[in-house]
């Protein structure tokens, strides 16, 4: 998924503050309408995230997102769930965190099935910017803590955060990793993003505090 296909649709506030610059929003597999509480699901081939109504959300989960024998991605759109899962008290030192090669403070992390690695994200002035990361720093992650997640592969990341010596951590949908970078990107300053960016940051993950269950 790249920054350009997962961000076009959070990159600009929309004219009438509805959601799409004046236009109706509109299911992007059967053009039905939607409407605000609409889900996405991720275009492996294109590496995008498209806005998806019910009838084709329920139906790409009937038909199945993993092959049953093989565990692996199956068809091109994958479904994005709605899972939060907040994971304090990340024990990552910090040379590990340095060892991530991340130049700000925050992060997300997912596996792409059809490249078969682990990517990296990380905000900045123009947008996400993306780098892949060795299989090794996605093992120790996940073995970082006890209540840390493995995110499903495509759909889901896990989103860190470096607050002094330690990481904050949390398992969320990959569309709530591009509407917080997305959101990031209108706010930033200088090279570190800026104080409205970290009381972005501090509001957001209070939210998934308050929804992710530990």
């Amino acid at each position: 998924m790249t920054a350009r296909g997962g961000l076009r649709r959070y990159l600009a506030p929309p004219a009438d503050g509805s959601g799409r610059s004046g236009r109706t929003a509109r299911c992007e597999l059967c053009d039905a309408a939607l409407d605000a509480g609409h889900g996405h699901a991720v275009d492996l081939d294109d590496r995008g995230l498209l806005c998806v109504c019910r009838a084709c959300r329920l139906l790409l989960a009937q038909r199945g997102d993993r092959s049953e024998s093989t565990g692996t991605a199956r068809g091109r759109y994958r479904t994005v769930p709605d899972r939060y899962h907040y994971a304090p008290g990340l024990a990552l030192t910090t040379s590990q965190w340095e060892e991530l090669q991340i130049p700000v403070g925050i992060c997300f992390l997912l596996r792409n099935s059809r490249l078969d690695r682990l990517v990296a994200f990380f905000p900045s002035p123009a947008g996400a910017t993306e780098m892949p990361l060795p299989d090794v720093t996605w093992q120790r992650i996940l073995g970082a803590g006890p209540d840390v997640v493995a995110p499903v592969d495509d759909v889901e990341a896990l989103l860190l955060r470096r607050r002094g010596t330690g990481v904050d951590c949390a398992l969320v949908p990959v569309d709530a990793c591009y509407r917080l970078v997305g959101k990031l990107r209108l706010h930033w300053a200088g090279f570190g993003g800026g104080a409205r960016v970290h009381s972005e940051l501090d509001a957001f993950f209070a939210s998934l505090r308050e929804r992710g269950r530990p």
